[in-house]
């Protein structure tokens, strides 16, 4: 039902049909690259934001084990066009549709020999033919919540799912707690692989010559990872700044379309990062980021960070900005994530739902040092803090 859904999507559907068009001839590719090699450790991540959070572990794993061939799989075109040209792994290819003819065929080629599963990815025929055939399994960076169906009392099939892993390993002593509840007794917290992450990448950031220059003497507020209704509270403060501060704006969708509405939405002069070089950085107050790939190195040259998704689904990655010590912004729907709800309590981070808000908070941190540096230490301490995941799962597995 899924797969047929997936085609009549796919006629209009980009990324649907992506997700067909990448599946074609899968098993002979598969077959083709992995050419019977033998000893395969096998990773698979649903999409990007999995694949940040289990790309510390491959990369810890591919250091202890250089001669293990390491295979890295996908479920969405949105992770596979990112992660196909990542050279930490030797094979990334698109996991196939999740049925027991499909998974015999997938495990008969690859053979793998131990099987690493990123946070939420629960594939029952998987699992299940892995169990029977003694292949140790593994879960890291899961985060288990009261409402998922593992804890209804209808939720008995997908329970058996969770005595398939060999072993779980959770971020949040809830996880912890809920599993126990319902006798998964194969868990251990070990806290959040994104931590490990986002901290390597701080210290490999890239200096971006632009971003340097225009920043250089103001106090810059980093916007990433935008959505309209982010824009629609911040546009109305960044209209009426203080002339001491800029904003490097980075949407969630990078298009001329809504790149342009951003432009018109906003009065104070404005610059593309594309054409940052032919402009007088110096006069411009916004810098709109056109391109991808360059929003973890920006929050360097932040002052304070405001994050997006909060008015949809759920925010962003926040710990790309705690890193470099900036007070984190987003919008209420935060609840879904233990950092943002830990950072918020510590108060290192702020939830807003207004123009008003934003204008309040932003102001107290531009005027207030003391008040600013006693949060940017709140924030940087917690990610410091955080790390030490990837060694404790490696330990495990490895």
């Amino acid at each position: 039902m899924y797969y047929l859904a997936i085609v009549c999507v796919s006629l209009f559907n980009i990324k649907a049909k992506a997700w067909i068009s990448g599946r074609k001839k899968l098993f002979e590719k598969l077959k083709k690259a992995v050419n019977q090699h033998s000893g395969i450790i096998w990773f698979h991540c649903a999409s990007l934001g999995e694949f940040e959070q289990g790309r510390p572990v491959i990369e810890a794993y591919r250091k202890l084990n250089p001669e293990q061939k390491i295979l890295l799989t996908f479920f969405s075109p949105s992770g596979y066009e990112i992660g196909k040209n990542y050279n930490g792994a030797d094979w990334v290819f698109y996991l196939p549709l999740d049925t027991l003819k499909n998974v015999k065929c997938f495990l008969n080629i690859v053979n793998p020999q131990k099987v690493v599963f990123v946070k939420y990815e629960f594939w029952y025929n998987f699992l299940k033919v892995l169990h029977k055939n003694k292949v140790p399994v593994y879960l890291i960076s899961a985060i288990f919540r009261n409402e998922q169906l593992f804890f209804k009392w209808y939720g008995g099939w997908y329970r058996n799912m969770l005595k398939y892993f060999t072993h779980i390993f959770v971020q949040d002593e809830n996880s912890f707690l809920i599993l126990n509840s319902i006798n998964i007794k194969h868990v251990t917290i070990v806290g959040d692989t994104r931590f490990d992450r986002v901290f390597e990448i701080a210290a490999n950031a890239k200096i971006i010559a632009e971003a340097k220059e225009f920043s250089e003497g103001f106090k810059v507020v980093v916007v990433g990872s935008a959505w309209y209704k982010d824009e629609e509270i911040l546009i109305p403060y960044i209209n009426n700044a203080p002339q001491n501060v800029k904003f490097i704006i980075a949407p969630h969708e990078i298009n001329e379309a809504d790149l342009s509405k951003t432009e018109k939405r906003i009065t104070i002069p404005t610059v593309r990062f594309s054409k940052a070089k032919e402009s007088d950085l110096n006069i411009s107050r916004v810098l709109l980021i056109d391109n991808v790939g360059m929003l973890s190195s920006l929050y360097r040259y932040g002052y304070i960070a405001y994050i997006g998704g909060g008015f949809g689904k759920g925010i962003h990655n926040i710990l790309e900005a705690t890193v470099y010590g900036l007070p984190v912004f987003f919008g209420p729907n935060y609840k879904k994530f233990s950092e943002a709800v830990s950072l918020i309590s510590e108060k290192g981070a702020f939830s807003v739902n207004t123009s008003k808000e934003i204008e309040q908070q932003f102001n107290e941190l531009f005027k207030n040092e003391e008040y600013y540096q006693r949060t940017s230490k709140i924030s940087k301490t917690f990610v410091e803090a955080g790390i030490g995941a990837t060694g404790r799962i490696i330990e495990r597995i490895k």
